[in-house]
Parts: structure tokens; sequence; C-alpha cells
């Protein structure tokens, strides 16, 4: 009888452990995911709609309903980091694609910077890209 209960607890402690060892393998990292901008040439303006898409690294998928809680776009590409221009989150067309609309005042390197939540994620996944304002 004790070797009875001496397999149940083997096998008990084995199936814990494979699943400590599904869950971790499962998780990703927050170094995954990136913002890729849709188009990194955009032409200057006022109301102008910047596009990026949110992918996980490891699939090549995009990843809807990610929380956006900061953005911020500058002249820093430029060496100008104070002049700034608003920033206005706009609804997705699309599963993994965030839009914003913004005034690209002047012609250069405007820099995006992004931070997110991801569901499932305990980090949080912050960005800088630059695109450029072109006439």
């Amino acid at each position: 009888m004790s070797i009875f209960f001496a397999n149940r607890a083997a096998v008990a402690v084995l199936a814990g452990l494979l699943a400590v060892a599904a869950t971790s393998a499962a998780r990703a990292d927050i170094k995954d995911y990136e913002f890729r901008p849709v188009q990194t040439d955009i032409t200057q303006g006022d109301g102008i709609i910047v596009a990026v898409q949110l992918t996980d690294k490891r699939t090549g998928k995009t990843v809807p309903d990610a929380v956006i809680f900061a953005s911020r776009i500058d002249m820093a590409p430029d060496g100008m980091p104070t002049m700034t221009s608003p920033l206005e989150a706009l609804p997705s067309t699309e599963p993994g694609v965030y839009r914003f609309k913004t005034n690209l005042t002047m012609v250069g390197g405007w820099q995006l910077s992004l931070g997110a939540k991801i569901q499932g994620e305990a980090d949080t996944l912050e960005s800088k890209l630059v695109l450029k304002a072109v006439p």
C-alpha cells in the first residue's frame, strides 16, 4: 500500500513540474514585441494619420487590444526634442494597428514615443520610432 501512495505522489510531483514548465515556456518576454511604423515617410502637414503595427517578433503576427497609455511625437531625430506636436489616438481599422492624428509642422525627422501594456504581460512596452516628414 505504501508503494501505491509513493507512485501517486511521484505522479503528482511530475504533473506539477510539467505544469510549471509549460506555463513558463508559454510566457513571452516584453522584448518579444515591437511597434513598427506602417509607413516611415509621411507627407508633412496638418491632420496627418500615423499608423503603427504591434507585432509579436516570435510569430510575426499582429497583437490586438494593447492599451497605449503614453504617446508623444517630437523632432528629437533632428536635434529638437522640445518641438512637439499634439497627438490624438484614433480608432483602429484593423487588429494590431494603432493610429494617431497629428500635425507634422516641419519637414524632417520625427520621433513617435509609445508606452503600452500588452494583455498577459507584466512589463510595459516602450518604443521610440523614427518617422520622416517629407514635402
